[in-house]
């Protein structure tokens, strides 16, 4: 298999993990004391988009660049190519179904892999004009689709292939029963990472090219309207954020790094950055990489899988994450 950079790591030895900050006693209770950060594979070019898949016990997720996607299976270790190419495939997902969903640059668009290998396009325009380049992508508990779409995709032939973009940076929702494609925000720079609350009352989006500061707005959720928007974090100057996950105590877990600002110690923002459901920072895990995005997994759902440029790395914690 073809490697792109490969990152050194060393497990800590010191219990707890000293990679766990807790910044608000409230997140004391997410650490194990004993657990550490693994990591399970070095050697993409830019790793995202990870999706579980209890059945199999593996980890799916992109490695952009490369034009592939790769799977860790759990029993072994192993780390193969899982689909190649990939048509510079970012955000993955499973459907109420299992089957999985792909968020797909080079294409621009969203595709269900069927039980037989065959491809389905959910999505690859609207209004008439093309997607940018699906980022990232979920599902509400009645099988829609909800995706975001900004131009991080055709800003180059990087992550996909250059293109003038004809569309806001929309989120959109991919109906389960019609399979119409509606634009349902479209007024975000940037829209990124996104997830619902674990009763799927709250739609989670990042807007990741907010100014000054990066942002996670929330609306209400009823019957795929939405409603009430509000922002919830402020990541701050200096911090920026991409991909999340959300916990059964609603906490949004999100990939965090630096947004390039000068004179700030991007090292000491690399990880995950935990938020309680009132925007307050709970917590840090400190990654040796920027983290793209992450995933809840294994036999309890109690581990958390962080795609870091580079690498895959995992941490048991002391939560489970939301279905």
């Amino acid at each position: 298999m073809e490697l792109g950079p490969t990152i050194p790591f060393a497990p800590n030895s010191r219990s707890p993990e000293p990679a766990f900050e807790i910044l608000h006693a409230d997140g004391a209770a997410l650490r194990l004391f004993s657990a550490k950060v693994e990591q399970l594979f070095s050697g993409a070019q830019w790793a995202e988009g990870p999706v579980w898949f209890g059945d199999q016990r593996s980890l799916i997720w992109s490695d952009i660049p490369m034009n592939r996607m790769l799977r860790w299976d759990e029993a072994t270790g192993h780390v193969g190519v899982f689909r190649s190419p990939s048509n510079n495939s970012n955000g993955l997902a499973r459907d109420r179904s299992g089957r999985l969903l792909a968020c797909e640059h080079l294409t621009r668009r969203v595709t269900r892999t069927e039980y037989d290998g065959s491809i389905t396009v959910l999505a690859d325009s609207f209004d008439g004009k093309p997607l940018n380049s699906p980022n990232d992508i979920t599902t509400d508990a009645a099988g829609n689709v909800w995706f975001t779409d900004p131009p991080f995709g055709i800003h180059g032939d990087w992550e996909g292939a250059p293109a003038t973009p004809q569309l806001p940076h929309g989120v959109y929702r991919v109906d389960a029963a019609s399979g119409r494609v509606e634009m349902v925000i479209d007024d975000l720079q940037g829209s990124n990472g996104l997830a619902f609350s674990p009763d799927g009352r709250v739609l989670y989006v990042i807007e990741s090219r907010a100014t000054p500061h990066r942002l996670i707005w929330a609306w209400d959720h009823e019957a795929g309207r939405l409603s009430n928007r509000r922002r919830v974090v402020d990541a701050g100057g200096p911090g920026a954020l991409d991909g999340m996950a959300v916990d059964v105590r609603g906490n949004l877990w999100c990939g965090f790094g630096s947004n390039g600002e000068a004179g700030v110690d991007a090292a000491a923002l690399d990880g995950v950055r935990i938020y309680a459901p009132d925007g307050r920072a709970i917590a840090h895990i400190h990654l040796p990489e920027r983290c793209a995005n992450l995933c809840f997994g294994g036999t309890r759902m109690n581990r958390v899988f962080m795609a870091s440029t580079h690498s895959l790395y995992a941490l048991y914690v002391n939560v489970r994450g939301a279905v």
